[in-house]
C-alpha cells in the first residue's frame, strides 16, 4: 500500500510538473494608434489614413496618414484593417477605388 500510495504522489507531481510547462494561448490586439489629422490643402484633397508596414524582422511599424490629390479615375480611399488569420492578426493596406 505504501508503495502504491508513493506511486501515485510521484504521477501527481509529474503530471503537475510537465502540465505547468504547456504553453499558453496568448491573443494580443494590436493598439489603436490616435493621430490628429492637419487641416486639407484644399477640398479636393482626400485623407489616405496611416497603416502599418511589415518589417522584415518581425513587427509592424506605423506610418502616418496624409492628404493626396485622387489620381485619374480613382476618387475615394478605404481605409486599412487588421484581418484574423491561423497565426495572428495581419495588416490589410487600404487602396484607392
Amino acid at each position: 500500500m505504501k508503495n502504491y500510495f508513493s506511486l501515485l504522489i510521484v504521477i501527481f507531481f509529474a503530471t503537475a510538473a510537465f502540465t505547468s510547462c504547456a504553453p499558453a494561448a496568448v491573443t494580443v490586439r494590436p493598439a489603436a494608434v490616435v493621430r490628429v489629422r492637419p487641416v486639407a490643402p484644399s477640398p479636393r484633397h482626400i485623407w489616405v489614413s496611416g497603416g502599418y508596414v511589415y518589417r522584415r524582422g518581425g513587427g509592424y511599424r506605423y506610418n502616418d496618414g496624409y492628404w493626396a490629390l485622387p489620381q485619374g479615375r480613382y476618387n475615394a480611399y478605404t481605409d486599412g484593417y487588421w484581418r484574423a488569420s491561423r497565426r495572428g492578426y495581419v495588416w490589410v493596406p487600404g487602396y484607392w477605388r
